[in-house]
């Protein structure tokens, strides 16, 4: 059995959850609102402030599905109460972000600027404090969405092995390489 399928999701207060039509999952709370189609094997049933997932048999697939499940509900949980925070910061010289709204513009080395658009689902904060790196700080209720965005910045341009400079998340080690030796 999957330990983490077999935990029910404990639901706190200002939290609803209901399976509407077509096995989705809808999760309402103080920070929004969040939905998840789950796979028709898996059953999914609210009682007593709790959610519990249960699979049909013990194949692979039916096993792996129902700890996925129960771990997505329970961070969707989280989302919509607590809510998700990343945070990136930009590494090297002349490495500037700024925002109006949701537009993104990333000073990152290149010729131009790059102006990136984050959905409307997350906030997006930009901090540069004197002597620190600049930061871009993502915020909202849905992990997998904060996830997927910061991936993205990140690959615009990623920690490169020699100076670390890039855009890295906040406390990512970057194994830096020796650079060329000096001659004899």
């Amino acid at each position: 059995m999957s330990r983490i399928g077999k935990k029910p999701v404990s639901v706190p207060k200002g939290v609803t959850i209901t399976v509407a039509e077509n096995n989705t999952l809808v999760v309402k709370g103080p920070k929004g609102e969040l939905k998840q189609p789950i796979d028709r094997d898996i059953k999914v049933e609210v009682k007593n402030d709790e959610v519990l997932f249960e699979r049909p048999t013990d194949q692979i697939r039916h096993r792996a599905l129902h700890g996925l499940y129960r771990a997505i509900a329970a961070n969707m949980v989280r989302g919509v109460t607590e809510g998700y925070k990343r945070e990136l910061e930009l590494i090297g010289v002349g490495f500037k972000a700024s925002n109006q709204g949701n537009l993104l513009d990333l000073a990152l080395g290149f010729s131009h600027n790059i102006v990136f658009e984050i959905p409307k689902e997350l906030k997006v904060v930009t901090a540069q404090e004197k002597g620190e790196n600049p930061k871009i700080i993502l915020e909202g209720s849905d992990k997998q969405l904060i996830g997927q965005i910061a991936a993205k910045i990140r690959s615009l341009r990623k920690p490169e092995p020699y100076k670390g400079k890039g855009v890295r998340y906040v406390g990512e080690q970057v194994r830096k390489k020796a650079g060329k030796a000096a001659g004899k």
